[in-house]
């Protein structure tokens, strides 16, 4: 990335560390330079203006510069529009953000993405049950789509014939998209892969990718979970561990 300050960026705080007594080291995700890591310098001070305002979820447009690793924070500024969530809609939102710090690498933009983060973390600050489930869904498949983790769904994977609109698939980590074993316990009919692979085209909104994870989300769910703590490299991912722990008090 060039030296040059970059200005009036739209991000969002996906995790933040302590640096020193008075500072942070932040990692970023931006619309157009993907994720960057950031210092904020003075950043813990009680009199600094990040202070406030350096939190998950929130918009913000910043300033940034440097050509090391670890970039310097130089302005940013809360963008408004809704109030930080709550409860199961704050965890979903840290799951979010867990899944990009292990999913994408730093430095790699996605502009689509980024725009599909925003409009997802709109619709977790509603806080609407049903809602929030359809839009992680949609989100999880942008996100492996866009960084090159998730297989054409409306083929199956290892022999490319396109899939029947009648016949039941199951994508699974190891094989991608492969016709239902009797012992599978959860599915879909090849039409529904084929309109999830519709709403997932270069030209498709992202409300086109939420509309069409309403059909059998729940069996998408599964699927989903699979694929990403295979590519994850975890069991569990840890935001899901909290919200499990949760649930068992």
């Amino acid at each position: 990335m060039a030296t040059k300050r970059i200005g009036d960026e739209p991000a969002y705080v996906l995790h933040r560390y302590d640096w020193s007594e008075s500072s942070l080291i932040l990692e970023v995700f931006t619309r157009k330079y993907g994720r960057v890591a950031l210092v904020a310098r003075g950043a813990k001070k009680p009199s600094s203006s990040f202070r406030p305002i350096l939190l998950p979820l929130q918009p913000l447009h910043i300033a940034f510069g440097g050509d090391a690793e670890i970039r310097t924070l130089k302005s940013a500024e809360w963008q408004g529009g809704h109030v930080m969530p709550t409860g199961d809609a704050l965890l979903s939102g840290y799951y979010l953000n867990e899944l990009l710090m292990r999913l994408m690498a730093r430095d790699d933009p996605h502009p689509v993405l980024f725009d599909a983060y925003a409009a997802t973390v709109q619709l977790i600050a509603a806080q609407s049950a049903d809602t929030l489930q359809i839009a992680l869904r949609a989100f999880e498949l942008r996100l492996l789509r866009d960084i090159g983790l998730l297989p054409l769904l409306d083929v199956e994977t290892a022999t490319l014939a396109p899939v029947s609109a009648d016949t039941r698939y199951v994508l699974v980590p190891e094989a991608g998209l492969r016709q239902a074993h009797d012992d599978d316990r959860v599915s879909l009919p090849g039409d529904q892969w084929q309109a999830l692979q519709q709403a997932l085209g270069d030209e498709a909104l992202f409300s086109d990718t939420v509309r069409a994870c309403i059909p059998g989300f729940s069996e998408l769910k599964t699927q989903l979970r699979s694929l990403l703590h295979y590519h994850c490299g975890v069991k569990v991912l840890k935001t899901r561990q909290m919200m499990m722990d949760l649930q068992a008090f």
